[in-house]
């Protein structure tokens, strides 16, 4: 799907691109992820960045799998709990 599907999708559903942007859901996942305590490599590996010691990317080939496909279910499984109402705890703003 590209970027611009989603950003005309986010467009119609009331959101500029000040308030929220397709790489806006990747930094979300990404945050909660590391937060929920999955290995950054996996997050790293799931969102398709490359290492930036470029040393560790030349030599580290790993893909993650199994742990990338009980993050992602995991991921899933957290949506949909969302979806179904889970409890949401409201965040405070800071003065």
């Amino acid at each position: 799907m590209s970027d611009n599907t989603i950003r005309t999708a986010l467009k119609s559903l009331g959101y500029e691109s000040d308030v929220m942007t397709a790489h806006g859901f990747r930094t979300t996942a990404s945050t909660l992820l590391n937060e929920q305590g999955w290995s950054p490599d996996a997050i790293e590996r799931q969102l398709a960045h490359a290492p930036r010691d470029q040393v560790r990317a030349a030599y580290n080939r790993a893909q993650y799998l199994d742990e990338r496909r009980r993050m992602m279910q995991a991921w899933a499984d957290y949506l949909d709990q969302l979806k179904a109402g889970a409890i949401i705890i409201p965040f405070q703003r800071q003065a």
